[in-house]
């Protein structure tokens, strides 16, 4: 039998300061800001923003789950401040997102600048590769797996708190020993490693963000509001960066996927909104409630019920009526993820081509001003 050639070495990768990367914009020219309302929306949009607010009122009338699924342009465009106001109005009872969406917060608040040419980079072997944001990232997991905490909560602390206090690595191995079933060994264990490996020193570590006030993570993770991530292995920068770790990600999207299958048990007349994720949103979203349902049927509780889901995309939908169920196979639009996935999850799916920013706008201002 051929032995395969052995996985490439990875920690030889040279990274670079994030302040020496050409970004491509900047916190200041990028945030939106709610006091001022986009141009309106196409009148099909309109009215199904109109719906989505009233459905979003029900459902927190009744206490119902309201979760915001987004992708990272969301951010890229500049929504920080909307999902803020969102989640300080109680009408976002969760949000999720996927590892890009952290990594331009993450950025934004640290530097106040993101965003790089993914062409030109990769090219000259850089792109990716900057220090802090795969040296915070991760210190953010490590730290924030000791207290059991997910993906989304641990970066959202550390923006908050402008960093981590790591134990003694003496401490680390003691507990190791004393308890190697611990729940928590892995994390000590994956810790332990990455301190004596990359040079990381006990106690404090200082990373301060000066715009942290527009940061997402930061502020759901202050007002109380679970923020997870769902992200893949190879996905993001961060796996360009000595100290990319898989099995520190992964222990971090689990806690997060549970708590993400928390938000679907309560979504009984609540709502989904998925804003510009193509692929995460629905396919973490039909595994999540599939679980759900698995576990109210074995408790002889009926399946969740009643939902309503919003997708928003800028493709067209495959010209379809989603609101029909999904279309046959031998039309192109049955080929579309993000529409046809919700539109077997239950309930009612509507779909709306519209500009993310705009219609999370002018769905914030409908839920603020037009009660």
């Amino acid at each position: 039998m051929k032995t395969p050639p052995p996985p490439l070495d990875l920690s030889r990768v040279k990274v670079y300061p994030l302040a020496q990367r050409r970004s491509l914009a900047t916190i200041g020219e990028t945030v939106v800001s709610p006091a001022t309302l986009r141009p309106d929306c196409s009148t099909a949009s309109a009215k199904t923003i109109r719906a989505a607010a009233e459905k979003i009122r029900a459902a927190r009338g009744r206490g119902a789950s309201v979760m915001l699924i987004y992708g990272a342009h969301l951010l890229k465009n500049g929504g920080h401040l909307l999902l803020d106001q969102l989640m300080a109005g109680d009408w976002i009872t969760h949000l999720a997102t996927n590892g890009a969406g952290t990594i331009h917060d993450w950025e934004w608040a640290f530097l106040g600048r993101s965003t790089e040419s993914v062409e030109q980079n990769v090219a000259t072997g850089t792109f990716g590769t900057w220090d802090e944001t795969g040296r915070n990232t991760h210190l953010a997991l490590l730290a924030g797996a000791l207290l059991g905490a997910g993906y989304g909560r641990s970066l959202g602390r550390l923006v908050a708190e402008d960093g981590v206090t790591l134990p003694a690595a003496e401490t680390l191995e003691q507990a190791l020993r004393a308890e190697p079933a611990h729940p928590l060994a892995p994390a000590r264990a994956e810790l332990l490693v990455a301190m004596r490996t990359h040079g990381l020193a006990a106690g404090r570590h200082e990373v301060k963000h000066p715009w942290k006030n527009t940061c997402v993570l930061a502020q759901a993770f202050l007002r109380g509001v679970p923020l997870t991530v769902h992200p893949g292995i190879g996905y993001d920068i961060i796996s360009n960066h000595p100290m990319f770790n898989g099995a520190v990600l992964g222990r971090a999207a689990t806690v997060d996927f549970r708590q993400f299958s928390t938000a679907v048990e309560g979504l009984d007349g609540g709502v989904v909104l998925s804003i510009g994720s193509a692929i995460m949103g629905p396919q973490v979203f039909e595994k999540s409630l599939s679980c759900v349902n698995n576990l109210r049927l074995q408790d002889g509780r009926a399946i969740v019920r009643d939902h309503t889901i919003f997708v928003v995309d800028l493709q067209d939908g495959g010209h379809w009526d989603w609101t029909q169920g999904e279309p046959p196979k031998e039309n192109p639009a049955y080929y579309l993820r993000f529409c046809k996935s919700f539109s077997r999850m239950g309930g009612a799916m509507h779909y709306a081509q519209c500009d993310n920013i705009a219609f999370v706008h002018h769905l914030l201002h409908q839920l603020q001003n037009c009660p």
